[in-house]
């Protein structure tokens, strides 16, 4: 199993992505004290695979993409169930998906035209992220306690759409700067 890559952080982070579909189920079955306790869970096991692989050294090619992909296709999947379900709007659902895939494409056209290498995360996409995640935690949690939709859903989905543009926007001029220097490179 070493010689896929296979060391208990990648382990960890293969379970969380195969949380996903339960997540949805969980999710459109309005089973929300589940849901929330499962994406809660999958929060803790994003922090500990990455502190198993810095802490003992395990760190692996394939940790490196799996990682990103579990983290992307569980809030991207937790949005779309909770949009579906109208606990989210659909304006927002779509904005938080459709940054998600510009941000896989542009990486996917770097590497295939620009001297393939890995960049690491904009500051803006960690605020992103984490906002993105307090809003899923507070609807999950609103939900299972059985509390009525207040101003602070609202508030929270707005400060995510600003974060999300944000973010878009900026990994946009990066990707431009990258590729535009790959260009004159040729």
């Amino acid at each position: 199993m070493t010689r896929l890559g296979l060391n208990a952080p990648n382990l960890i982070t293969l379970a969380r992505l195969l949380s996903v579909p339960m997540m949805i189920w969980l999710i459109i079955s309005d089973r929300f004290g589940t849901a929330f306790w499962v994406f809660v869970g999958a929060g803790v096991s994003d922090a500990l695979d990455g502190y198993i692989a810095k802490r003992f050294d395990c760190r692996t090619r394939l940790g490196a993409l799996l990682d990103p992909i579990a983290d992307k296709a569980l809030l991207s999947s937790v949005y779309v169930a909770l949009g579906i379900a109208h606990f989210l709007p659909n304006w927002l659902v779509i904005l938080v998906v459709f940054r998600d895939v510009l941000i896989i494409g542009g990486f996917m056209l770097i590497q295939t035209i620009a001297a393939p290498r890995n960049y690491d995360p904009l500051y803006i996409s960690k605020i992103n992220t984490a906002v993105q995640i307090l809003l899923v935690v507070y609807v999950l949690g609103r939900l299972a306690l059985g509390i009525g939709d207040g101003e602070l859903t609202r508030v929270l989905a707005w400060l995510t759409a600003a974060t999300t543009v944000l973010s878009g926007v900026s990994y946009l001029v990066r990707s431009a700067r990258i590729l535009a220097g790959a260009e004159q490179a040729s």
